[in-house]
């Protein structure tokens, strides 16, 4: 197996200042994610989950560590990395269309260049929207194209949202809880639905979730990030990886009722999630072929 890792944390720490203090939110994070990994990341709320997606999309700098992406320091946020969120970060007064080749327009077109009418835009935004049609019919919305965000369900506009995404051909998606609020019904819907455009697409996905059943079914690889553990001198401050492992990868929606599944669940919620389960540092499930710790 080559050593081609399209994300690498060694040595995270961060910090935020909080009630006048400085609070350690993640403590010595090491990382290796290869390209076409699905990353499902879970642990208690506020352990620093989507602190971490926004370390890797270059909204943040660490405070010690580095992130790099293709082994270049991550940097600011660029198209290589695309984000979607719980709640559907569509325009409101653009059509389904507009929303999604929006940011191939903010991207490639200068303000003064658009409204000047300068040669060649109108070639250009062909090609968008029919790479946008492409992408919504993908995803059984071409009928709805012309429509606005608040004339679609809340499944068809999370769909939007990841077609806008995706139209910007990242490698890496970031997905910060991007079903929470759905229904079950739909919610399964859109499972399958990701699973289809990760295999198709080719994506490496970090997949951030509260639901553990999701975090089972979806991914190739499970992150437990949890401030539950000690050290040799006592309790410490900020979430670890608690556990880092392989996954049978995305498989037929029965599976989730099976004996080993539901095994496995409650396995992480003792190890990520039980507050009074305080594992010892070196007791971490970190089996994962690609796991490492550098101290």
């Amino acid at each position: 197996m080559s050593d081609i890792f399209v994300v690498k944390l060694e040595d995270v720490y961060q910090r935020y200042h909080r009630d006048g203090k400085l609070a350690t939110i993640l403590n010595d994070i090491d990382l290796k994610v290869r390209p076409n990994e699905f990353v499902t990341v879970v642990g208690p709320s506020g352990c620093g989950k989507s602190t971490l997606l926004r370390l890797i999309v270059g909204w943040e700098r660490a405070k010690s560590g580095t992130v790099r992406i293709d082994d270049v320091a991550a940097g600011s946020p660029n198209r290589d990395r695309g984000i979607v969120f719980q709640k559907y970060s569509l325009f409101p007064h653009l059509t389904v269309l507009e929303n999604v080749i929006l940011g191939l327009e903010l991207e490639q077109i200068r303000f003064l260049e658009k409204y000047l009418w300068y040669p060649g835009y109108f070639r250009r935004r062909k090609v968008w929207v029919k790479e946008a049609m492409t992408f919504l019919e993908r995803m059984r919305l071409s009928e709805h194209a012309n429509k606005y965000p608040h004339e679609l369900s809340g499944g068809m506009q999370q769909r939007v949202a990841i077609a806008q995404a995706l139209i910007m051909k990242p490698k890496i998606i970031l997905m910060d809880e991007p079903f929470g609020a759905l229904d079950p019904g739909t919610r399964e819907d859109m499972q399958v639905f990701l699973l289809e455009l990760w295999e198709q697409y080719e994506m490496t996905i970090f997949f951030v979730t509260h639901d553990l059943e999701e975090a089972l079914f979806l991914g190739t690889r499970i992150i437990v990030l949890s401030p539950y553990y000690t050290i040799d001198s006592g309790e410490a401050e900020g979430a670890k990886i608690v556990m880092d492992r392989k996954l049978p990868g995305p498989a037929a929606t029965r599976v989730k009722y099976s004996p080993e599944f539901n095994q496995l669940l409650e396995e992480v919620k003792l190890r990520g999630f039980v507050k009074d389960y305080k594992q010892h540092i070196s007791e971490f499930d970190l089996s994962h072929p690609d796991s490492w710790k550098t101290v």
